[in-house]
């Protein structure tokens, strides 16, 4: 089988760890008052990496659930990559030093070219992954509650070519609803740009998924909902670890 690094999720609402359902916030569902306890059994299971994303900071704008990234950091050795709501230098600077190892940027880089380059060119493609976040292949943003006209496939070889080699692409109409992800897009994806860092996200339902995705030589993936729902058992990710 293929190797794929396997990136569970945790969402923040308020401090807790919760999942939407693509994307509706009326659909939030609690499933840990403390995301640390959460980060630390993935932690025990062999896994490195964690995709933090805080939905407060999403709707507000700018960075709101810094302090549970600085636990989870101060608390684990996970590499943790932070996203949601990050829109200036000073969201990103909060971040790197609340202990994030990279972070995302979706809205802000479709809102604000110039700001986002820049992130690019101060931090470091190893530091700076672009959110692609899609609905019919067009690129949706401010937590999904906004539809573009930007074909995705073009949005992210704008900024391949601007130095961008990681991108975390969700197809959202795949997203919480734990139906398989969109694998006929990635391969889409990756066969336009070969040597992207593509991570897939959005719809894992089962760990034949994640072997799916490992089949089609996806780089990375990352899931949350069906671990909480319990139809992915943190024992069985142990293989891919």
């Amino acid at each position: 089988m293929n190797k794929i690094d396997i990136i569970p999720a945790i969402d923040i609402i308020d401090g807790k760890c919760v999942r939407l359902s693509q994307g509706d916030y009326n659909s939030k569902k609690v499933y840990n008052e403390d995301p640390l306890e959460v980060a630390k059994e993935f932690e025990d299971h062999g896994v490195k990496r964690l995709h933090l994303v805080d939905l407060d900071g999403a709707k507000a704008g700018h960075i709101v659930n810094y302090k549970v990234l600085e636990r989870i950091a101060g608390k684990t050795n996970l590499i943790i990559d932070f996203g949601g709501g990050l829109k200036t230098s000073e969201d990103l600077h909060i971040a790197f030093e609340s202990g994030a190892q990279m972070v995302t940027g979706g809205s802000i880089a479709v809102k604000n070219t110039d700001e986002f380059t820049s992130w690019i060119g101060q931090y470091g493609a190893e530091k700076i992954i672009l959110g692609a976040d899609a609905k019919d292949k067009k690129i949706a943003v401010t937590g999904w509650l906004e539809e573009t006209d930007q074909e995705l496939i073009p949005f992210i070889q704008s900024y391949t070519d601007k130095g961008i080699t990681k991108v975390i692409c969700t197809d959202i109409s795949k997203d919480g609803m734990l139906q398989g992800p969109a694998i006929d897009l990635y391969k889409e994806i990756l066969a336009e740009m070969p040597d992207l860092y593509l991570v897939a996200s959005g719809g894992v339902s089962n760990i034949g998924d994640i072997e799916t995705l490992a089949d089609a030589n996806i780089p990375a993936v990352i899931f949350g909902k069906a671990i909480y729902e319990g139809k992915i058992d943190l024992k069985e990710l142990e293989r891919f670890l």
